[in-house]
């Protein structure tokens, strides 16, 4: 091990035990007690919001420097207006009800004993994370909010805001019941301080990695921590034959345009080929002029005309996740044939179908294998805020634990309180 792996390996590991030594006291706070820091802490991001802005600057200044996509810049970039609507959304988690402490079930046994389950804090969850600096804030308020301490490790592209907006954070515990040291940002960037987390199992409870699929595969294959998986969104729009082209091209564009470097946003639209005969021309159009870059099958191309430019789409492009404003559309024959290829290249997230057929609409939402199904509504609605748990702390695409957007009830685990009279077992 090098020395700069020693150091990374040591920063995470001496973070990791002060916030395990917080989530004592933390874990037994009320949650007016709780409710008072996340105030403060949204109190503080508005008033040091030029501090924040300075340092979200040299991070966008190294990033355009390096080259870095204009689509990742826009995930990386804060703005006052932005940082209102951060600090907005910790006020949200404050008016969420607290789920630790409720009773899940209550059990009497023959035997006098009284059981009762009750929801408890996770404990110390470790984030990993990319170049998003209000997932910083979300982590944050949504773990203390639940009685977790929380080490989190962005990527190098924010070091700057997110050491900053942490500083800013911590310094509004000092004067609240949560100690500070709930709250770690791990400021090494290499990869050797994420992957020392991995290994830290005693010291975290939990490692929820949020970005992009290699941040996604590294985590589940190496660690050592129980991991919750937030998958990559290879998300899929389907095109029912009988359905109504205004309704079908609005959610296409935004599913695809509205915000596309996020994981909910559509990157493979799927036509039936009765619709395509009357409707992909003027959708394909209109993606167009929201200035999304087109590449379709054969019969896409073709149906599509001379007037939209379209390159040739194959397998490579079904399986990529672009988060940016490119799009593949497939020409299909039937909703089985969508099916399958959402079955071969979905990745779990969020799949819609846009049609007026009842029986059409109900077979999407019960065989597609995702965690959020819609029928004619678009996939960027995959989201804490839209699905009213205030921020959230990713989207889950596995099956245990949790599914879907993680809010509050996701960060909280159970145990059972056991109370007698003095029963042996025989």
């Amino acid at each position: 091990m090098t020395i700069e792996q020693k150091n990374a390996a040591s920063e995470a590991a001496v973070k990791a035990s002060l916030a395990k030594q917080a989530a004592r006291k933390l874990g037994s706070l009320a949650t007016a007690e709780k409710n008072r820091a996340l105030e403060a802490m949204a109190a503080s991001l508005i008033a040091e919001t030029d501090s924040i802005l300075e340092a979200n600057a040299l991070d966008l200044e190294r990033g355009r420097e390096a080259g870095t996509a204009p689509s990742l810049l826009d995930r990386l970039a804060l703005n006052a207006e932005r940082i209102a609507a951060i600090a907005q959304g910790v006020r949200e988690v404050i008016a969420l009800g607290d789920p630790v402490g409720r009773t899940v079930q209550t059990i009497q046994r023959p035997n006098g004993l009284h059981i009762e389950q009750v929801s408890v804090p996770l404990g110390v969850i470790g984030m990993i994370y990319e170049a998003r600096p209000n997932v910083t804030v979300d982590a944050a308020a949504l773990c203390l909010k639940t009685g977790n301490s929380v080490v989190l490790r962005g990527g190098s592209a924010a070091l700057h805001t997110n050491r900053r907006v942490v500083e800013v954070l911590r310094g509004a515990l000092q004067a609240t019941a949560v100690p500070p040291e709930a709250l770690q940002l791990i400021e090494d960037p290499s990869r050797a301080s994420a992957d020392a987390m991995l290994k830290l199992n005693g010291l975290l409870d939990v490692i929820i990695p949020r970005g992009g699929a290699a941040l996604i595969r590294n985590v589940i294959e190496n660690a050592t921590v129980p991991v919750i998986e937030t998958g990559a969104g290879i998300c899929h729009t389907y095109v029912d034959a009988e359905a109504d082209q205004a309704m079908a091209a609005s959610i296409a564009v935004n599913a695809k345009a509205q915000r596309p470097s996020v994981c909910n946003s559509m990157e493979t639209l799927l036509v039936h080929a009765r619709y395509a005969e009357r409707g992909l021309a003027p959708l394909a159009a209109a993606l167009v002029e929201a200035g999304v870059e087109l590449r379709g099958c054969d019969e896409a191309r073709r149906l599509a005309g001379s007037t939209v430019e379209m390159a040739s789409a194959g397998e490579a492009d079904y399986a990529t996740e672009y988060n940016d404003y490119i799009l593949n559309i497939r020409v299909v024959d039937s909703l089985n044939e969508a099916l399958d290829h959402i079955s071969r290249y979905g990745t779990r997230h969020s799949e819609c179908i846009v049609t007026p057929d009842a029986d059409a609409a109900g077979r999407f939402l019960n065989e597609v294998d995702a965690a959020a199904v819609y029928h004619n509504a678009s996939t960027r609605f995959t989201d804490g805020f839209e699905f009213g748990y205030g921020a959230e702390i990713g989207i889950s695409t596995q099956k245990l634990h949790v599914r879907g957007p993680m809010g509050l009830p996701a960060l909280t685990s159970t145990k059972y309180r056991i109370q007698g009279t003095g029963q042996i077992r025989g």
